[in-house]
C-alpha cells in the first residue's frame, strides 16, 4: 500500500520497481541469507504527497503495521518509522513522537531530500530537535534529485543520481551544522554513503581552506565521518570497503541488503561477498554482519542474551 501511494506503478521512481513484499517473503528471504535480524523501512520516494491528511494517514498506517509486525515477531524484525514530509513540520514532529515514544519503534527513516528541501535545511531543525532529545537512530536513503537536468539524461536515478544525492545530504548536513546541533543522534548513510567515501580526501582540503562552513562549530568533515554509519546495501565490493574503512573505521559500518528491491539471489549472495571480502578479517566480518548493530540497537543484543 506504501508503494501504491507514493509510486507510478509503471515510472516507479529511481527506476526499479521491487518485487513483490510480504512478512513471510521476508523472513523465507531472511532465512535464506542466514539473517537473523532486519530493520525495516519503507524506501523512495518517502512520504512527500501533496495532500497533507493523507501524508499523515500513510505514515500512521506504514508505522502501525511495523509495530504489529514487532509485536508478532520480535526476535526478526525491527523497524525505522515513516514520517510525512510533506512541508509541514508540525506533522513530521508529531509523527516522530508517536512512533518512538509510544509504537517504540527502533528509529525514524528519512530521505536525502523531500520536494527538493534537503535534510540540513534550516527549516528542519524542529524535527531534528526532537530526535536529538531522544537521542534516535536517524536512516538515511538517498531520493531522486529535484533537479530536472538529471532525469533527461536517459540514466535511471538509482545508477548515478542517488548516491550523489545522498552526498549533497551529508554534505549539506555537515557544513550547515545539522550534525553539529544534534550530537546525540545516531545517523546510518545507506548504500555505503553514496560517493562520500571517494570524496572524502576533497572534503578534507574544502576544510583546511576554510572556503566552507564555521569549523569551529562543525568540525571537520572527517570529524563527522567517524561518527556516522554506512551500511553495505548494493556497496559490498572490496574498493567500496577498503574505503569505508579507511573513512568511517570498522565499528561504523553495517551489513544491509536492499531487499527487496535487489533481487533476491543477489541480496542473498551479498552476504557471503562479506564473508568472503578480502577487504575484512574474520573478526572484522563478524562486526559488520552484526556486531556493530547489536551496540547500535541494544534491544536485540537484550533479547540475544536472553535478557
Amino acid at each position: 500500500f506504501f508503494f501504491e501511494a507514493t509510486n507510478e506503478k509503471e515510472n516507479p521512481v529511481g527506476g526499479l520497481k521491487p518485487q513483490v513484499w510480504s512478512p513471510e517473503i521476508s523472513l523465507a528471504f531472511m532465512d535464506e541469507a542466514e539473517i537473523d535480524i532486519t530493520i525495516l523501512s519503507v524506501s523512495t520516494p518517502g512520504i512527500q504527497l501533496r495532500d497533507r491528511q493523507k501524508g499523515r494517514g500513510l505514515a500512521r498506517k506504514c508505522n502501525e503495521l511495523s509495530a504489529s509486525l514487532i509485536a508478532k515477531y520480535p526476535r526478526r524484525f525491527g523497524a525505522f518509522a515513516a514520517i510525512p514530509m510533506s512541508g509541514n513540520m508540525d506533522d513530521a514532529r508529531e509523527e516522530a513522537i508517536y512512533a518512538l515514544d509510544i509504537l517504540k519503534l527502533d528509529g525514524v527513516v528519512l530521505f536525502s531530500n523531500s520536494n527538493g528541501i534537503y535534510l540540513g535545511d534550516p527549516t528542519l531543525r524542529p524535527l531534528f530537535e526532537e530526535l536529538q532529545k531522544r537521542k534516535a537512530v536517524v536512516y538515511v536513503h538517498p531520493n531522486a534529485s529535484p533537479d530536472l537536468a538529471a532525469h533527461s539524461l536517459g540514466i535511471t536515478d538509482n545508477l548515478i543520481d542517488f548516491p550523489a544525492d545522498t552526498t549533497r545530504a551529508v554534505a549539506e548536513m555537515h557544513y550547515r551544522g545539522t550534525f553539529a546541533a544534534t550530537p546525540d543522534v545516531k545517523y546510518i548513510f545507506s548504500h555505503g554513503g553514496g560517493t562520500i567515501p571517494y570524496l572524502a580526501g576533497r572534503l578534507a582540503i574544502v576544510d583546511e581552506m576554510k572556503i566552507m562552513g564555521d569549523g569551529l562549530i562543525t568540525g571537520t568533515a572527517a570529524d563527522a565521518f567517524r561518527k556516522l554509519y554506512w551500511d553495505t546495501a548494493l556497496a559490498y565490493s572490496d574498493p567500496v570497503l577498503y574505503t569505508l574503512l579507511h573513512v568511517a573505521g570498522l565499528k561504523n559500518i553495517l551489513f544491509g541488503t536492499d531487499f527487496p528491491y535487489l533481487r533476491r539471489d543477489m541480496a542473498v549472495s551479498c552476504r557471503n561477498k562479506i564473508q568472503l571480502s578480502k577487504a575484512l578479517l574474520d573478526l572484522d566480518t563478524e562486526l559488520v554482519l552484526g556486531g556493530n548493530a547489536l551496540e547500535l540497537f541494544p534491544r536485540f543484543k537484550n533479547i540475544y542474551n536472553g535478557s
